[in-house]
């Protein structure tokens, strides 16, 4: 069974700790080499002042001068271990604290040394630089072991050149080895003190990169950031990632398109609220999502917060995700144009079909008269009686059936719909969907306006006139109302958000705040506009809106044969 693998804070911490460690011990060793050196070069340094001092004594130099001119076979070492030269090198080993002090001839015979055994034979080491007239100093392994030593020339007496002989001082190694632990355990101390901060420190160090990595492992995060890419570069949708403290970690382009198209600022890191972002960015609150219109966009926002719950439901922030609404708000309102257009359609269908019924009961009867009869009414009045006035001037069925389903609605709540004398429509509407869904809007505001106006006559006038050029058929469109009228700046209505409606009518409307720069957005979509012409005032009239909507009429055959 494979063994579990360490998790990567645990193998950061191993590695710190081996590293401290490593650190710890190779400045600890570098000092325990350099102190054993140094004491090295001091006991060198210390033998080499004992011997100069033993060989430039007078009963040194007197006694191995005359012990040079003896035969060798009376340096026995009996004689030598008796003799004046062996009490004082004894004497100066016992009071300098060294290892040995060796006296020998200009031959290297020993006439002085610890082990009386060993006088009168050559020494162990080479004596060559010191009976040369040299000094050296060194550390060798010599009868006595290792040490270090120093060797200086003995001169005869009265001589300052001739050798007769040579002095060997040496101090123990393991007396610098003890001098070496005497003095690194302080470094030991600071080594350990410092291992026990370097984990204490790993420690805490571990743990912060557990918590700001939320105990994720490395190829956890990578997969994690691939993911995100692809999600963030993925989808249509804006998606900002806000942090704790109110900073954006995250703003893909989705985000960037339908909020700041024009910036190309870089908004990750700052403070959401003072960034210049729209300010409902900032008061958006996690109860559902809110609509808002930016631009010419209408957009969808929502609020969620970011929580983890491996670390106890850790907050992390939120995330505000932007959808853009606005073809959907089109066509929303598009198939409320339709729905009415096919309720027209259905109610004059239903009327036709009753109507027909009737004819075809007098037929049966053989009323001939009373059918003819009914056949002219109908002829005279049109196929459906609608509360609208004027609706034959508009020539269209799209038209028709749309302003008359509209005139019943406002026929519902007390206003009257009617279509203006100027009215001139030759062609037929080739794109109804626009054309019904900014009229529609501009319909329905002139119904509650004229509904919540201070006049006694409630009434909404349309006049639509058709203009062929060279680039296509232009409806024009003029609604007004007998409303009180807009106060203020009129141009603040196609601002995103504004509204002139009362708290009463804010309850009965939807999207109270976006029909306008909506109908607007469609109108400019194809090269028209939608714009305010008179404010009005409550004496006068309301307010009175035009709309200029390119490409949208064709002629009719009987127009284009006359053209």
């Amino acid at each position: 069974m494979q063994a579990p693998r360490l998790r990567f804070s645990t193998r950061v911490l191993l590695l710190q700790l081996a590293v401290v460690c490593a650190v710890v011990l190779l400045t600890a060793g570098t000092f325990a080499a350099l102190t054993y050196q140094w004491l090295g070069d001091q006991a060198e340094e210390r033998a080499l002042a004992v011997a100069r001092t033993v060989a430039s004594s007078e009963e040194v130099r007197r006694e191995t001068a005359l012990l040079a001119a003896t035969p060798v076979e009376q340096l026995t070492p009996e004689a030598l271990a008796q003799g004046p030269l062996e009490d004082f090198a004894t004497a100066t080993q016992q009071r300098t604290g060294a290892l040995f002090v060796v006296v020998t001839d200009e031959a290297g015979l020993r006439l002085a040394h610890p082990n009386p055994t060993l006088l009168g034979q050559m020494v162990s080491t080479d004596p060559s630089v010191a009976l040369a007239g040299g000094e050296e100093t060194s550390q060798e392994h010599g009868t006595l072991g290792q040490s270090a030593r120093a060797k200086v020339p003995v001169f005869a007496p009265g001589s300052s050149t001739q050798v007769v002989g040579e002095v060997s001082v040496g101090f123990s190694s393991d007396d610098i080895v003890a001098g070496m632990l005497r003095n690194i355990v302080p470094v030991a101390a600071i080594a350990a003190a410092s291992l026990a901060l370097a984990l204490v420190a790993s420690t805490l160090m571990s743990s912060r990169l557990r918590r700001l990595t939320l105990g994720l492992e490395p190829e956890e995060i990578s997969g994690l950031v691939q993911d995100q890419e692809a999600v963030l570069r993925g989808v249509d949708e804006g998606v900002i990632g806000v942090s704790e403290n109110g900073t954006i970690t995250v703003f893909n382009d989705g985000a960037r398109r339908l909020l700041t198209p024009e910036s190309t600022l870089d908004y990750s890191g700052q403070p959401l609220a003072d960034c210049g972002l729209p300010g409902f960015l900032s008061t958006i609150d996690d109860d559902g999502p809110q609509e808002h219109v930016v631009g010419e966009r209408v957009v969808i926002v929502t609020s969620r917060p970011v929580r983890v719950k491996s670390h106890g439901e850790l907050p992390l922030g939120r995330v505000i995700m932007v959808r853009d609404r606005t073809e959907v708000q089109a066509l929303t309102r598009q198939l409320d144009a339709v729905n009415a257009l096919g309720t027209a359609l259905r109610a004059q269908r239903h009327e036709f079909a009753n109507r027909w019924h009737t004819v075809a009961g007098l037929l049966a009867l053989e009323r001939t008269a009373e059918a003819s009869e009914y056949l002219s009414e109908i002829m005279e009045s049109g196929p459906l009686s609608y509360p609208a006035q004027g609706l034959s001037l508009l020539h269209d069925p799209y038209l028709e059936a749309f302003i008359g389903a509209k005139s019943i609605e406002a026929h519902e709540r007390g206003v009257e719909l009617r279509i203006g004398a100027g009215t001139s429509v030759r062609g037929h509407i080739s794109d109804p969907q626009d054309v019904t869904a900014i009229l529609g809007n501009l319909l329905d505001n002139a119904i509650t306006a004229a509904v919540a106006g201070s006049s006694p006559s409630r009434w909404v006038e349309v006049e639509v006139l058709d203009d062929h050029g060279t680039d296509g058929g232009t409806l024009h469109l003029v609604v007004a109302d007998s409303g009180d009228g807009l106060h203020g700046d009129s141009a603040l209505i196609f601002t995103p958000g504004y509204s002139t409606a009362t708290p009463s009518v804010l309850d009965a409307i939807s999207g109270l705040g976006v029909g306008l720069p909506l109908v607007r957005h469609l109108a400019r979509r194809r090269g028209g506009d939608v714009w305010v012409t008179d404010s009005g005032s409550p004496q006068t009239h309301g307010a009175v809106f035009c709309a200029r909507l390119p490409g949208v009429i064709a002629l009719t055959p009987r127009f284009e044969e006359h053209s």
